[in-house]
């Protein structure tokens, strides 16, 4: 993820993330993209029920009803493993997530256990109990995800009224005392939505959003003709920041990011570079400890049956099960082919990537939108919007 706030609005200085020597286990939570050990974030997807039918949904959601193969007391062990490996960030997902009895057991028991859960949810199901419950056991944070307007989210979701119960799942979370914040997947269908989207983070109160580029997978594969060009992408992520700035400048600093296509940091370092030089140079410095991309090092994948991916959107790839074998061994096994190719992977890129002078801290993009577009893993990512001038060395 790429900082928007941070990087452009001079919220976080080089400083700060050494400060704590860039280890994952010491950093607050808002510098943990800056960690130099890079010990996964792990997102698991510990359902693959939902009460929503999302056409833009990775993880193919089926019916709200019926039963998970993962258990509570299986869940604890994977946490348990997770927490004494260093994992820093337990990311409990779906499916939703709060269609699980024992969500907030489980977040309990990370938490515990000394690491940070975080919840990404369409919010429905968020009553003032929930969030109650949710505050109590120590939950860090609350992503809510939202297309858009009242009618652009609901017709999204396929479920009418889905953005007003989105909203009462926000308000019972501020309710609490509970961080909550707002997820945006950015397409060709909803681009015009993203100043409604900066209006509500205004209104709502909420301290942080985040725009996701698409990434082709699961029915977000079915979208790859509703990805925005290269130009649409450039415009939108200037409008991001200029949209970033004006709350700054009105006295009302959020947290912005932009997630899943890290061209967005050499390109907020290229308008630095007008804008203010001398902080471009500090830009600079923060986006080599970013590293950029870091699926199968930084961030990893539990699904609802216990296989082990690279990251959430890369389900074809399993390398391993969490249910046959601890996840921490899996994670550092050195004969796991693609896993030891891409905690390394700017000696595999090919095409642009492999003699572009970002590589360093963009990390070649998302190597699964190069092979949903390319049919090749090591392929240059598509949706990378610099042009060739610019990445020249």
């Amino acid at each position: 993820m790429i900082g928007i706030s941070k990087l452009y609005c001079g919220q976080v200085e080089p400083s700060d993330a050494l400060r704590y020597g860039r280890h994952s286990g010491q950093l607050p939570s808002h510098l943990l993209q800056f960690s130099k050990d890079k010990k996964p974030v792990v997102v698991w997807n510990m359902t693959r029920r939902c009460n929503l039918k999302c056409v833009h949904c990775y993880a193919q959601a089926v019916d709200p009803e019926g039963k998970d193969e993962i258990s509570t007391e299986q869940g604890k062990a994977i946490i348990d493993d997770l927490a004494a490996y260093g994992a820093p960030v337990m990311l409990f997902s779906g499916g939703e997530p709060l269609v699980r009895q024992d969500l907030v057991e489980l977040a309990k028991h990370a938490t515990t256990k000394g690491m940070r859960a975080v919840i990404s949810t369409n919010g429905t199901l968020i009553t003032k109990q929930k969030a109650r419950e949710l505050k109590e056991v120590g939950l860090s944070y609350v992503g809510i995800s939202l297309d858009g307007g009242e009618e652009v989210h609901d017709k999204f979701r396929a479920v009418p009224g889905s953005f007003r119960r989105a909203l009462e799942g926000i308000e019972n979370c501020k309710a609490e005392g509970l961080k909550v914040g707002l997820r945006f997947t950015i397409n060709k269908r909803n681009q015009g939505e993203v100043p409604k989207l900066f209006h509500l983070l205004r209104d709502l109160e909420v301290p942080r959003i985040c725009f996701y580029h698409l990434v082709y997978s699961g029915r977000g594969s079915e979208l790859i003709k509703e990805d925005l060009d290269h130009a649409e992408t450039r415009a939108m992520v200037d409008l991001i920041m200029d949209k970033t700035r004006e709350l700054f400048d009105a006295g009302l600093p959020k947290e912005v990011l932009t997630v899943d296509n890290h061209a967005d940091g050499p390109y907020v370092w290229m308008r630095m570079l007008k804008e203010d030089p001398k902080r471009a140079a500090e830009v600079f410095e923060l986006l080599q400890y970013n590293e950029g991309n870091n699926s199968g090092r930084g961030i990893g994948c539990i699904s609802w049956d216990g296989k082990v991916h690279p990251d959430q959107f890369w389900r074809q790839h399993v390398v391993g099960n969490v249910l046959e074998r601890p996840f921490s061994q899996i994670w550092d096994d050195p004969n796991i082919e693609l896993l030891h190719k891409l905690k390394d992977k700017k000696q595999h890129v090919g095409g642009r990537c492999a003699t572009c002078r970002f590589l360093n801290i963009c990390g070649g993009n998302f190597r699964a939108r190069a092979e949903a577009y390319y049919g090749d893993i090591w392929a240059q990512d598509p949706a990378c919007y610099l042009s060739d001038d610019e990445i020249r060395a």
